[in-house]
């Protein structure tokens, strides 16, 4: 038995409680929700062991939920750079140290307790179509390395029999396979890399991200001009005087591991340089059996010969989609981020890809209106903090992005950030009729312009580059990811829409925005909005009672 001069303390939390090692836990208990069916819910339970460290601490986990429990160990990552200097109060600590993130399986060593600390384990209830309506109880057992009970929790969830409505949202957080091979070791397109490819885009299918960039060509992306990332090139080309040929077995490959995964969007990478579409990206081509770097920082984007390369590639993809009936679920980039001083610039590139791709979807991230309002993209997406043109304006299917530059106010992911305020992102979708969000950073783990690669469970800034989180939600695990607090509590605002999509279906959209905002302030929008995690849970669990009663749903099972 666990000797006397020892003691274990555990407490049920809330999925958006963030538990550090050096710090009290003031929160309160959180032992009791509801979920729908096709619903994932998490919950947390921190503990607290006092006395000499312990490893091999186990944790067993009793339920009748007809899909295994999942438990996690919340794992600490180091930050140096949690955040700009000018940042806002809406933030849990702006000091360096070490922040919970990872989730870590939990192997046959146990666990360490460790002296004087909080620590947590994340929970994870995948709830089934044949799971029974009514409460379950979900029952958590610490012991020792000889199987004596150190600790106990018990979470009552109640399962409400409606199913949680497939996403319509597209989501997209960019996937960097260079990362892949340069972290892992692997020659990019051997077996290992495709396994390790396919392994990634399931994690990230199965977290409500169902769109992949997809590196026709090396992605144009975070790179200083005339910098290098690694090749990731899909599209194999061949080149004999001034003619093109083009092999598409990679591309075909990737779309077929997206699609087996689930992704239902493919989005193609930049034909154009980031930051003003000045450049071709780097191409590289077979000429007479060498392969040899045919574009890059040295070619001008308005160049005769890339705009020839284009009008001998475009069609072909065009083609390529139509054989594959994909026509749509692909969207294109033509150059991300331009600022107002690159509107000719972009407006070259626009003309080339319009003339060749105008009957499909062509997206950019970017935030001034004046691209929009010139028709030199489709689909525009600015970032959270520069979305009210766009929003006044009344842009058809209008997207949204944030990265690390919207540190103020708005919504975001940063490891200092409470998670209240990356999951009030469901709300804010939900409310403005968002049809898209995307992310840059799934996987970065290379320094700022790709200049070097980085220990993502060492640096989670980039090398002092942007604040921690902003470019990465998964770490690289042995064969395969590690996800992250992050990665989960941004699920949860996805789920968070998918249920308030339900309700809307139910009683329509004024009704479920007057239960929304009825007892705040003001009205919800991507600047000012509810910082409360009491509100944010409470106010699911009255969408999940709503639903019960539009539904005239009679629950009737309790728990043993």
């Amino acid at each position: 038995m666990i000797e006397s001069n020892y003691s274990f303390e555990t407490r049920c939390l809330s999925p958006l409680v963030k538990v550090f090692a050096d710090e009290e836990l003031t929160h309160p208990s959180f032992i009791q929700a509801t979920s729908l069916r096709n619903e994932v819910f998490s919950f947390q339970i921190a503990y607290k062991f006092v006395g000499e460290p312990i490893k091999n601490i186990n944790v067993d986990v009793q339920s009748d939920f007809q899909i295994p429990v999942r438990v996690r160990s919340v794992g600490l990552v180091p930050s140096e750079y949690p955040s700009f200097y000018d940042h806002d109060d809406q933030i849990l600590r702006s000091t360096p140290g070490l922040y919970p993130d990872p989730l870590y399986p939990i192997g046959e060593e146990g666990m360490i307790g460790y002296p004087n600390q909080w620590r947590s384990v994340w929970v994870t209830v995948s709830v089934d179509n044949k799971d029974e309506p009514g409460l379950h109880k979900i029952t958590i057992k610490f012991t020792n390395h000889h199987g004596d009970k150190m600790g106990e929790e018990k979470f009552i969830l109640e399962v409400i029999p409606v199913e949680l409505p497939e996403q319509q949202l597209i989501h997209t957080e960019w996937i960097h396979s260079d990362c892949l091979a340069v972290h892992y070791g692997v020659e990019v397109f051997s077996e290992k890399y495709w396994e390790l490819v396919d392994s990634y885009i399931k994690t990230a299918s199965d977290h409500g991200i169902n769109m992949i960039l997809t590196p026709l060509f090396t992605p144009p992306l975070d790179t200083d001009i005339g910098g290098e990332r690694p090749t990731v090139q899909l599209v194999e080309v061949e080149k004999q005087a001034d003619k093109y040929y083009f092999n598409f077995d990679k591309l075909t490959r990737w779309i077929d591991i997206c699609l087996r995964r689930g992704i239902k969007y493919i989005e193609f990478s930049h034909f154009f340089t980031q930051w003003g579409a000045n450049y071709a990206p780097k191409i590289i081509a077979s000429i007479d059996g060498q392969k040899e770097k045919v574009f890059g920082w040295d070619t001008d984007a308005s160049s005769d010969k890339y705009k020839s390369f284009l009008s001998q590639f475009l069609p072909q993809i065009a083609q390529y989609i139509k054989d594959k009936h994909l026509e749509n679920q692909v969207y294109f980039h033509i150059s991300d981020e331009p600022n107002l001083e690159h509107m000719e610039s972009y407006k070259n590139a626009s003309e080339i890809m319009l003339t060749y791709l105008s009957e499909f979807s062509i997206m950019d991230a970017l935030s001034d209106y004046e691209f929009y309002k010139n028709g030199l993209v489709k689909i525009p997406i600015p970032a959270t903090d520069h979305i009210e043109p766009f929003l006044n304006n009344g842009v058809p299917n209008l997207w949204t992005y944030y990265c690390n530059a919207q540190y103020k106010q708005v919504s975001n992911r940063f490891l200092n950030f409470p998670s209240v305020r990356t999951r009030i992102i469901g709300y804010q979708l939900y409310k403005h009729d968002i049809k898209g969000f995307l992310h840059w950073g799934y996987n970065f783990w290379f320094s700022q312009y790709s200049h070097k690669a980085i220990d993502p469970f060492k640096n989670t800034d980039a090398d002092i580059s942007f604040p921690s989180g902003d470019a990465f939600l998964v770490y690289p695990g042995e064969d395969g990811p590690i996800e992250s607090i992050r990665l989960e509590v941004f699920f949860d605002a996805l789920q968070d829409l998918r249920a308030l999509q339900l309700l809307e279906s139910l009683i329509g959209k004024n009704e479920v925005i007057e239960l929304v905002e009825g007892q705040l302030e003001g009205p919800i929008t991507f600047k000012e909005y509810p910082w409360n995690s009491e509100w944010l849970l409470g106010i699911r669990e009255q969408i999940n009672r709503k639903i019960t009663k539009s539904l005239n749903l009679k629950i009737t099972r309790e728990t043993s």
